[in-house]
């Protein structure tokens, strides 16, 4: 059996071309435009109103976009590339590509399998998941379904640190390999689309399975949460966020574990700088997909100021915006070790609950093989901002 790396690009493409021969067409369109359109008309209202929103008037989504626009590939030819491989380390986990699936809660609104579903194609595509604190399962069970998977667990630190804790501590426990605190929840961004519908899916006891699963939440209740479901969303109102939250606070997780820590927010060099000089393991820069900050600047725009405070001694990463291959590229080329892909699996996931997320997580890792090959680079760590118009 031969252990050349698989050849994403050649083998999706050629097998949906073959297919196309009988006459057969993608049941999950390839194009972001048409997984979104085709998602929104089997979605509810609710459901894609959460998913597709952001903050305000949405111009730090709109600013996500335009930053990859302001970043050109220039190609590069006859470079040599005819075997690929995009294979990564990331944080003691092997991954297939350079990226992982992004934490999206409630993901029962897409799909009823939600996390488990996502759980199993990420774990057959060889793409690290990383597990929300507000998944529609509980952690173990998404861990079972992920099977020998890799994984992070994605930390909303609020006002109870001993919850906090008590979900590191699990999420040791079940096999992942890092901590992911997510910085820029510490209270709800003003989210209009969700507001004119007045949806909040934590009301309806949805995206809240690990704390309903958890000892020490189920000991902040005077019922189970099994008995009085509406008692324990609304203990979870008001102990999710919690704008006091500082780097003093979230330094106690070094107590709790040995695993590595990574910050998810950073968008600014200063902070950059101070997540590397107290110590932590790793960055992921991200403005939560235009979710939190109305007329904050685009992801890409903040990357390549982060990665120069980081100077490389702790590996940057990068989500918000990500909608293709070229995408993915581009981000490498701006110095991105890897990146989390969001939205785009979230709609396969309503069209075709694993089968769907699976073929566009295969998709984008297709393209980025595609964008690699017609640029003369044969590895993730070869790709340059020498790929990369400098504007």
């Amino acid at each position: 059996m031969s252990n050349a790396p698989r050849l994403f690009g050649p083998e999706t493409q050629g097998g949906i071309y073959l297919r196309g021969v009988g006459g057969a067409k993608p049941e999950i369109p390839t194009s972001f435009d048409g997984l979104e359109a085709r998602a929104k008309q089997v979605m509810s209202a609710e459901a894609y109103a959460y998913i597709a929103g952001g903050a305000g008037l949405e111009t730090a989504m709109d600013a996500n976009r335009a930053a990859f626009a302001r970043h050109p590939i220039a190609p590069r030819m006859l470079g040599g590339a005819g075997a690929r491989d995009l294979t990564t380390e990331l944080f003691g986990a092997t991954a297939a590509a350079p990226m992982f699936t992004c934490p999206i809660g409630v993901l029962e609104m897409a799909y009823g399998e939600g996390d488990l579903a996502v759980a199993r194609a990420a774990s057959r595509l060889g793409v690290p998941m990383m597990i929300s604190s507000q998944a529609s399962y509980p952690m173990e069970e998404i861990a079972k379904a992920n099977g020998d998977g890799a994984r992070f667990y994605q930390l909303y630190w609020g006002k109870s640190d001993a919850l906090a804790e008590s979900f590191v501590k699990r999420a040791e426990a079940i096999g992942c390999t890092a901590i992911v605190i997510t910085l820029d929840t510490t209270i709800l961004g003003w989210r209009p689309r969700d507001l004119d519908l007045g949806y909040l899916p934590f009301l309806k006891s949805k995206g809240i399975a690990q704390y309903t699963s958890d000892p020490v939440f189920r000991g902040m209740l005077a019922q189970p949460p099994e008995e009085n479901p509406l008692a324990a969303a609304v203990q979870f109102t008001q102990i999710f966020s919690d704008p006091a939250l500082d780097w003093v606070r979230i330094a106690k997780i070094r107590s709790w574990t040995k695993l590595p820590v990574i910050l998810k927010g950073i968008m600014r060099p200063d902070d950059a700088a101070r997540a590397v000089s107290e110590g932590y393991d790793g960055i992921l820069v991200s403005n939560h997909g235009g979710r939190q900050v109305d007329g904050g600047i685009g992801a890409l725009d903040a990357l390549p100021s982060v990665v120069a405070a980081a100077d490389g001694r702790i590996p940057v990463m990068l989500d918000s915006g990500i909608r293709c291959g070229a995408d993915i590229f581009k981000a490498l080329a701006l110095g991105a070790s890897a990146v989390g892909i969001g939205r785009p699996y979230v709609y396969g996931l309503a069209l075709g609950g694993e089968v769907g997320a699976h073929a566009v997580l295969e998709y984008l890792i297709a393209e980025l093989d595609i964008c690699m090959a017609l640029n003369g680079r044969r590895t993730p760590s070869e790709i340059s901002r020498e790929d990369i118009v400098q504007t």
